[in-house]
């Protein structure tokens, strides 16, 4: 049973402060301290496991995730860190692995490399790229996948270890075809019936795939202790929680719930 906690930058008083957040996750206990991927932090509430986003999106203090998770690497002794999830669109496919490995031999190995097809359109819009539609997106995202494994396997020197890819989101068309793929670690917010169904399905597209379906870590955001034990029950082993800071800092209590939730079930 393993906890992760993402802690956003977005609204951080500044850099130092989550800094500390990071370096104190650790120091309670996190197994994985996550990051975001966003130029500006959203302004959103999770319906059914899809983002939903407020009429408002103001600017505030917000800090870039990629060369953050270099500076953990060095701050950071134990917990695995990445970004929960890299917008493929924003990079080179190459260059994120090659981003990907350099971290990795920085963090010792402890490098988890979350990647998505990214949604957020002022991300896009304000940046300067083609934000384009949910299909071609994903189309982008499943490209990308297979040039990241490509690279991956062609560095010099390699990556420490096999760097775990996590995908997240439920998509049935495309998202969960793509974890049966290429992912080790499915991270997904679906209500339970919801994510047995939608398991089932992983579990058969890995098998036609030609991968062990039980090779994927199953990863699910936290809401409260008698839900992750059901989730447990159904085979996920990750749990994760996000942070958003305020004008005073972090507040790590559900973090502290869920490490004595984890070290019961242990």
């Amino acid at each position: 049973m393993r906890i992760g906690v993402q802690l956003w930058p977005g609204g951080t008083p500044d850099y130092r402060t989550w800094r500390q957040a990071v370096l104190h996750a650790e120091e309670l206990g996190a197994d994985a301290i996550f990051g975001y991927d966003h130029f500006h932090k959203p302004f959103v509430q999770i319906i059914d496991g899809s983002p939903l986003l407020d009429d408002d999106q103001p600017d505030v203090n917000n800090f870039e995730g990629w060369t953050a998770l270099a500076s953990w690497g060095e701050i950071t002794t134990r917990a695995e860190i990445g970004l929960l999830v890299t917008g493929l669109p924003y990079r080179n496919p190459d260059l994120v692995a090659d981003m990907a490995r350099t971290v990795d031999h920085i963090s010792g190995g402890r490098l988890i490399l979350g990647v998505g097809a990214g949604w957020y359109p002022k991300d896009f819009m304000e940046y300067g790229y083609e934000y384009g539609s949910t299909k071609s997106r994903m189309d982008q995202f499943d490209e990308g996948l297979a040039r990241i494994e490509h690279r991956l396997n062609r560095l010099t020197p390699s990556p420490l270890r096999e760097v775990p890819i996590l995908i997240g989101g439920g998509g049935e068309r495309r998202t969960i075809p793509a974890v049966a793929r290429h992912a080790h670690i499915w991270h997904s917010f679906e209500p339970l019936e919801e994510f047995r169904r939608k398991n089932e399905l992983l579990k058969v597209l890995a098998t036609e795939a030609g991968r062990d379906e039980a090779c994927i870590e199953r990863a699910m955001a936290w809401t409260d202790a008698r839900t992750a034990d059901a989730f447990a029950d159904e085979g996920v082993t990750l749990f994760t929680t996000e942070i958003h800071p305020d004008a005073s800092g972090y507040d790590f209590s559900e973090l502290e719930t869920m490490l004595a939730w984890r070290d019961r079930r242990r």
